[in-house]
């Protein structure tokens, strides 16, 4: 009798019924899942080097163009602002039509605002390409929906917290970066008008070639890109209407919205200010400066991704309660630290120090929250992503507005202030219920199941065509989200018992 030889895998990672990977190959670029994974965190790194490529060098810029510190205020705010809607309209089109042309359209789109940083010449010019150049960060939107789509629900925390982190690690190393090609350019001869205005072509070709990298070489999902998926008649084509109505009808699209605002809208408004705080307020040189608030972005290396696999653990120790309640005390603490900041300004080695600290769980809270993210709505998590994501960076420009835009409030001032807003806006995760997983205090409601939950976005007509198919493989997926003892027999017939949370071990 022959024996017919193993047919090959369709994939060299490991994946699920799904087809979303179940390991995590960090130093791999195996198509479709790792290649994607690298191609999402650096394109999305360079637009973060892009958007804060001026404050490193805001001192000669301020002096060249006689800005003042509302002008400066003024273009920090501009810098984060108009990605509000650009990440919620990112959102919608990774729903619509992929993660992959969404991301590189952004990018290309937002690139000759780049080059124009190189020209312009007075406060209405600055704060106009910092408008337009801050619109790249929406990119963070397409990162998680992309890590979302192609990994399992057991490794999309860290996924998406190595993604994100290591993208938002360009916050940290353009502080380095740019007084770097500055004193480059000037030792080839350049005047200093001249050295930080050529600097800014660094960043404008870095986002070029990602968005052309990402076109050349990504690919949506585990299965091919939408247009194929569409046309084979794999994937259902979705309406914008249904996309919309639920993401915005859910609950906790808000409260995470609200949250992140308070983690990773910090980041940004810490990204724009400390270069600058550290330089008037201890006397440091420019280099030196940078150096700092170069290490605060730097952190996100291991700080968010750290986050993100914290989340997994949690989730795999304790399922979705797990999860909350790792965000809120991370987030949390992190207040407390950004408190404790502002108090410390009369030495400059504790300062330091503390901002350290605060960075790590201030980071790692943004980490945790996209662990938990893509468990609130397959039909609509793109635009979820970008609510959450856009929420931010709405935190951003509030902090900066409130507490850091003209001489209301002293910089100390203000982050005692920002890190009294993180703690009270981190409170409403308290109220996050899933009924087949529970909340932080409540547990799940009996025989409710994950298929259940994610099949309240179908219609009767529409499940019967079989377009939820890929959300009712994920609910099989999800069932470590229950706990340790969730149920053996069905996996989308999950529940977890009300003491395997850590308020209760």
């Amino acid at each position: 009798m022959e024996v017919e030889p193993a047919s090959k895998p369709k994939f060299r990672i490991p994946v699920d019924s799904d087809n979303q990977a179940t390991e995590f190959w960090l130093f791999s670029f195996v198509r479709p899942h790792m290649s994607a994974f690298h191609l999402s965190w650096f394109s999305f790194f360079c637009c973060f080097v892009s958007t804060f490529a001026a404050p490193p060098l805001l001192p000669l810029i301020r002096d060249t163009l006689g800005l003042t510190a509302k002008d400066i205020g003024n273009a920090g705010i501009a810098s984060v602002s108009g990605a509000v809607f650009a990440r919620l309209a990112m959102g919608t089109a990774c729903d619509l039509v992929g993660p992959r042309l969404s991301s590189a359209a952004i990018i290309l789109l937002t690139t000759p605002a780049v080059y124009c940083s190189a020209i312009i010449n007075g406060p209405t010019s600055f704060l106009l390409v910092r408008f337009f150049t801050g619109f790249s960060l929406a990119s963070f939107v397409s990162t998680q929906f992309w890590m979302s789509s192609m990994f399992s629900p057991p490794k999309v925390g860290l996924a998406n917290g190595v993604a994100g982190g290591w993208g938002n690690l360009g916050g940290g190393a353009v502080q380095l970066l740019m007084p770097l090609v500055f004193e480059a350019v000037k030792k080839i001869g350049s005047t200093p008008f001249t050295a930080w205005r050529v600097a800014f072509f660094i960043p404008g070709v870095m986002q070029t070639f990602s968005a052309i990298a990402v076109l050349a070489f990504g690919q949506d999902m585990p299965d091919g890109n939408y247009r194929k998926l569409h046309k084979a008649g794999d994937m259902h084509k979705d309406s914008f209407a249904n996309v919309l109505r639920h993401a915005v009808t859910n609950y906790r699209a808000w409260i995470l919205a609200l949250t992140y605002g308070y983690c990773f809208g910090v980041e940004l408004a810490v990204d724009n200010i400390v270069a600058q705080y550290f330089y008037d307020r201890f006397d440091v040189n420019l280099h030196t400066a940078g150096l700092i608030a170069a290490s605060f972005g730097m952190a996100n290396i291991i700080s968010r991704p750290g986050g993100g696999l914290m989340s997994d653990w949690l989730s795999d120790r304790f399922g979705m309660r797990g999860r909350l309640w790792g965000l809120w005390i991370v987030q949390t603490v992190g207040g407390v630290l950004c408190v404790v900041l502002g108090l410390v300004d009369y030495s400059f080695a504790a300062s330091v120090a503390v901002m350290m600290l605060f960075s790590f769980f201030v980071q790692a809270a943004c980490g945790l929250t996209f662990g938990i993210v893509p468990f609130v709505s397959r039909r609509s998590l793109g635009l979820i992503s970008g609510m959450t994501g856009g929420g931010g960076n709405v935190g951003a420009v509030l902090t900066q507005v409130i507490f850091f835009r003209g001489a209301k409030y002293k910089t100390e001032t203000g982050i005692v202030y920002m890190g009294i807003m993180i703690i009270a806006c981190t409170l409403p995760l308290t109220l996050i219920y899933f009924p087949q997983w529970g909340g932080m205090f409540v547990g799940p409601k009996p025989g409710a199941t994950a298929e259940e939950y994610y099949s309240q976005e179908w219609t009767e007509q529409e499940r019967q065509k079989g377009y939820n198919a890929s959300t009712a493989r994920f609910a099989e997926n999800s069932v470590r989200e229950g706990g340790p003892r969730s149920g053996s027999g069905s996996q989308s017939r999950h529940t977890v018992p009300v003491d395997a949370s850590p308020a209760n071990v």
